[in-house]
C-alpha cells in the first residue's frame, strides 16, 4: 500500500465531537498498524454518528494511501444516503448500482458506495478488480450477507461498523471474521453528554405463550399478527398510548402488516391522525408519508419491517415497541429512531407491550459488548432462557382488564430466595404476593363488588403462583397446596374490602 501524500481531497466540513475524533484517531492508527486483510469492528449506538466517523476515516485513507475505498451498504436507501453525506464531507463518490457495469482504472473517484448483491454480482461477473481497494467498510455490519464479499478484497484492511457487534446468523458468529472490537461511547454515556435523548420506559407484561419462533429464531408473522391485531391488545395499546404517549409524535413498530393496518384503523377510529407504511409501499407514496410526519404534530406512524435502519426523523417523541423480538440488534435499531436530541427535545417515551425490554434489559443500560462479542453463543442461550421464563404471563385478554397496573408479574422463586437471603420467613412470598393482587384489582374497580369480581379473574394465576411456591418449599402434599389456593383467595377478597373501604372513607374525608 503505497502512501500518497498528494491528496486532492477536500477536507471535511462536518465538525466532530471529542469522542467521535478519539474514536477516528483510535480506528486509523489501528488499520494503519495492521497487516493487510486486517478485519476491524467498531461499535458505536444509533444516533452516535457512525456515518460521519467512517466518512472521516475514509477521508484520511484516501488523503493518505494511493489506494480506494468502498463503503458496502446492505438496502438502497442507506447506499443513497451514505454517498450523500461523503459528498457533505468533501468526498468525492460513486454509487456502484445496477446501471454501473464496469470500474474504468481510468476513472477519477477513488471512493465508491455499493450495495452488497450488486457489487457480488459485478465481482463475480468479472467488471471490478477488487485489489484496487486498500479499505472496505460495512455499514451495518451485523448483517450476515456481507459475509460472502469480504475474502475478495485480498489487499483490503476492512472496517464494520455496527450499534450491536452480534451477528444476524448465530452460526456465523462475528468473531470468526473480524480481528478485533473497538467499542465506542455507551449509550448512557451519550445521554451525559448530551447527545442523545433521555429515555422514559412504560413496560406492559404481555402473555406470549401464542408466538412461536421461526427458522432465524425470531417470532413469526404470522402468530404475531394472530396476537398483537386481538382487540384485547389492541385495547391495550390505546390505553398505554393515552396514558403516556398523547400528544407525542409516535412510532409503531409491528411484526406483521396485518396487524400495523389493524393499529392504524384502530387510531383512526379513535380520532388521531395515524398512518401505515410497510415494505410494500410504493416509493412516491412512502416519501408521501415520511413528509406528513415530519410536518404533522402529534403524528402517529405504524410500520413493519422499513423504519428500523436508513431512516432518521428527530422530531419522533415516542417509539411504541408494539411486538416482541429476540433480536438484540433489532431491539437497540426500534428504540434508537426516537433517541434524537434537538434542542427543545431532551427526553423521549418507550412504550414496550412485548416484553422486550425484560428480555434484554433497559435500552440505555450498559452492555458488555466485549462478552457478546466473544461469547455469542452463550448470550443466545441467554435469550433462550429468558424465553422459557416469560412461557407464564398474563394471558392479553386478562391482561387488559388491569390497564391501570403497571407492574403485574411476580417472580417467586426470585421473590422465596430473597426472602430466605434476608433471613424472613416463607410466607412472606405469599403475603406480598397477595398484597400485589390486591392493589391491582383495587387499582381497577370503582366499588368493592367490582374489586371482588375482578379478583375471580386471577384464578389461574393465583394456582400458577401456589404451585411455583410448593416447588421452592419442597416435598409438599397436593391437600396443602389446594388448601394454600383456598387460604390465599380468601385472603386476597378480604384485603381487597380493607383497602376499598380505607379508600371510599379516605375520598369522603377529602
Amino acid at each position: 500500500m503505497e502512501n500518497n501524500s498528494n491528496s486532492f481531497l477536500v477536507k471535511p466540513h462536518t465538525e466532530l465531537y471529542d469522542y467521535q475524533q478519539a474514536d477516528i484517531n483510535t480506528l486509523f492508527d489501528k488499520i494503519e498498524q495492521a497487516p493487510d486483510t486486517y478485519k476491524l469492528l467498531y461499535q458505536l449506538p444509533t444516533g452516535g454518528g457512525k456515518t460521519v466517523i467512517f466518512s472521516e476515516i475514509a477521508n484520511r485513507f484516501l488523503n493518505s494511501y494511493n489506494s480506494k475505498v468502498i463503503i458496502l451498504t446492505h438496502r438502497l436507501e442507506l447506499c443513497n444516503q451514505t454517498s450523500s453525506t461523503l459528498k457533505g464531507a468533501g468526498i468525492r463518490n460513486k454509487v456502484i448500482n445496477s446501471s454501473v457495469k464496469k470500474i474504468s482504472k481510468r476513472e477519477q473517484y477513488r471512493c465508491y458506495v455499493a450495495m452488497v448483491e450488486t457489487l457480488n454480482n459485478r465481482i463475480n461477473e468479472g467488471l471490478i478488480d477488487t485489489d484496487d481497494f486498500g479499505l472496505v467498510i460495512i455499514d451495518e455490519a451485523h448483517h450476515n450477507s456481507f459475509q460472502k464479499l469480504l475474502d475478495k478484497f485480498s489487499k483490503a484492511k476492512i472496517i464494520g461498523v455496527t450499534a450491536t457487534p452480534y451477528s444476524s446468523d448465530i452460526s456465523c458468529p462475528m468473531r470468526d471474521t473480524y480481528n478485533e472490537l473497538v467499542i465506542g461511547e455507551s449509550i448512557g454515556s451519550l445521554i451525559e453528554q448530551g447527545f442523545l435523548a433521555r429515555p422514559t420506559t412504560w413496560r406492559y407484561d404481555v402473555e406470549l405463550n401464542t408466538l412461536k419462533t421461526g427458522a432465524y429464531g425470531d417470532f413469526t408473522v404470522s402468530t404475531s399478527d394472530e396476537l398483537y391485531s386481538s382487540p384485547a391488545m389492541l385495547e391495550l395499546l390505546l390505553h398505554a398510548y393515552e396514558e403516556h404517549g398523547k400528544n407525542k409524535k409516535t412510532l409503531i413498530f409491528n411484526n406483521g402488516i396485518f396487524a400495523s393496518k389493524a393499529v392504524c384503523q384502530m387510531f383512526n377510529d379513535a380520532g388521531y391522525p395515524a398512518r401505515h407504511l410497510d415494505n410494500e409501499t410504493s416509493t412516491e407514496e412512502r416519501a408521501e408519508i415520511l413528509k406528513w410526519l415530519k410536518n404533522t404534530k402529534n403524528a402517529i406512524l405504524t410500520s413493519v419491517s422499513i423504519l428500523t435502519t436508513g431512516f432518521d426523523e428527530p422530531t419522533v417523541q415516542s417509539v411504541i415497541l408494539y411486538r416482541a423480538t429476540t433480536s438484540l440488534t433489532l431491539y437497540h435499531q426500534m428504540i434508537g429512531r426516537g433517541s434524537r436530541r434537538l434542542p427543545r427535545k431532551k427526553d423521549f417515551t418507550i412504550i414496550d407491550l412485548g416484553n422486550n425490554t425484560d428480555r434484554f434489559g433497559d435500552w440505555s443500560k450498559a452492555v458488555d459488548w466485549q462478552y457478546v462479542f466473544e461469547n455469542p453463543e452463550a448470550y443466545c442461550e441467554s435469550i433462550h432462557s429468558q424465553l422459557t421464563h416469560e412461557s407464564h404471563s398474563m394471558p392479553s385478554e386478562m391482561r387488559s382488564k388491569f390497564p391501570n397496573s403497571l407492574e403485574i408479574s411476580f417472580d417467586v422463586q426470585k421473590a422465596y430466595h430473597d426472602a430466605i437471603e434476608n433471613q424472613q420467613k416463607a410466607s412472606t412470598v405469599i403475603a406480598d404476593s397477595i398484597q400485589q393482587h390486591v392493589l391491582m384489582c383495587a387499582d381497577n374497580s370503582d366499588t368493592i363488588a367490582d374489586a371482588i369480581a375482578l379478583s375471580e379473574e386471577l384464578n389461574k394465576e393465583i394456582e400458577w403462583r401456589v404451585k411455583q411456591y410448593g416447588k421452592c418449599l419442597n416435598k409438599v402434599t397436593k391437600n396443602y397446596l389446594e388448601w394454600l389456593q383456598e387460604d390465599y383467595k380468601a385472603k386476597l377478597k378480604a384485603q381487597i374490602q380493607e383497602v376499598m373501604r380505607e379508600r371510599s372513607l379516605q375520598k369522603m374525608a377529602g
